[in-house]
């Protein structure tokens, strides 16, 4: 393995500056796009489609598995691709998930669609960071993440979220963990008790009804179709565009989180000069926020050919996935460890708000406004 690194160096120093900083990324860039390649293919397995565990899911897995066996070996030569695949990919990834998305589809579930996201989200959030900091003694930035996942779009949003915290990368795959495991419950718990509820009649409801509290309420894209798809057609389609306003939310949420955040960090400081910069002082400005919003607007002029779309996606399925594999290489199992019980304890209460409070703020807001 020496005389490999020591073979390598010198053939880097044998290439331009310039390209000796692109050739340094390629054995870790390589092996993401192996994982992420991998991770697709595994996407298309009947049984893990039916039980919601899409190839960003997958990609960290494997990176975890990987990166905890056999990549310590090989460290050196791969880190700095792998940092560049966790780190810049995942920010192209999310702006290019603004092609999924249309404004138009907040016209879809109205106003009462957009309010029941909106609360769930904040409520949610809220209640992990108070329950995570204050029950459980959890870090800050943990408890956030799980929240994030949670209340927004699950893996996607805590990798978003990643750079705005700086979050450490165990921090973040505890946070998917929660996701993955809660996620994946709901797509049986759901359809079980809505099963229920029809035969019992505790609530009148629809397959739109159903559809809005599966889309508002349920941790990922893939688990929120899984568990529509369970009951009708219609119900997921519902689902996905009720799923797909509160992926919406995700921008304003990391602008204002970065705002939070520097405002707390202003108010702890004591220096005079700190209240002269103005309220936007020290904010670590997520500008890939505002790119994926200005991409959603773009995509909402419909100018782009359904083809290319496709192509898009699908480049951007895979960039997100390298940047899932590169969070999984670098997750170590002994820091997973250290976190224990409280994290899976907090997503719990979470996944009981999010069907309890979730049910009922869908119905209240329904009755009000509908």
């Amino acid at each position: 393995m020496l005389a490999l690194e020591k073979t390598n160096t010198e053939m880097l120093d044998c290439l331009p500056k310039w390209l000796q900083w692109r050739a340094d990324l390629i054995p870790g860039l390589a092996l993401c796009a192996v994982l992420s390649v991998g991770a697709m293919l595994l996407d298309r397995v009947p049984w893990l489609q039916a039980h919601g565990l899409s190839a960003l899911t997958l990609a960290i897995l494997l990176g975890f598995i990987l990166g905890n066996t056999l990549l310590p070996k090989i460290d050196r030569l791969c880190a700095p691709g792998v940092v560049f695949a966790k780190q810049y990919l995942l920010r192209l990834g999310i702006i290019l998930y603004g092609f999924r998305l249309t404004f138009q589809d907040m016209g879809y579930v109205g106003l009462t669609g957009v309010i029941i996201d909106a609360l769930v989200l904040t409520t949610t959030f809220s209640l992990a960071v108070l329950l995570g900091v204050r029950l459980f003694k959890l870090e800050r930035g943990t408890a956030m993440l799980i929240g994030i996942g949670s209340s927004i779009c699950g893996a996607a949003a805590i990798m978003a979220a990643e750079p705005v915290l700086k979050a450490r990368a165990e921090q973040v795959t505890v946070a998917v963990s929660t996701v993955v495991v809660f996620g994946t419950l709901a797509i049986f718990v759901y359809p079980l008790l809505h099963s229920l509820n029809m035969h019992w009649q505790f609530l009148d409801t629809t397959d739109f009804a159903y559809g809005l509290f599966v889309g508002s309420t349920i941790h990922e894209v893939a688990q929120v179709v899984a568990a529509g798809a369970a009951i009708s057609p219609a119900a997921a389609d519902t689902a996905v565009i009720a799923k797909m306003v509160r992926v919406m939310m995700l921008a304003p949420f990391l602008i204002g989180l970065a705002v939070y955040l520097a405002r707390a960090k202003t108010a702890k400081a004591t220096q005079p000069q700190s209240k002269k910069q103005g309220v936007l002082a020290g904010v670590s400005v997520p500008w890939f926020a505002f790119i994926f919003v200005a991409v959603a607007g773009f995509n909402s002029l419909q100018l782009v050919p359904e083809a290319t779309l496709l192509h898009i996606t699908r480049v951007d399925t895979a960039l997100l996935a390298m940047a899932m594999a590169g969070l999984g290489l670098t997750t170590d199992i002994k820091a997973i460890r250290r976190a224990g019980f409280k994290p899976l304890m907090l997503a719990s209460l979470l996944f009981a708000w999010l069907i309890v409070g979730g049910a009922t703020l869908n119905y209240v807001i329904s009755a009000v406004l509908v």
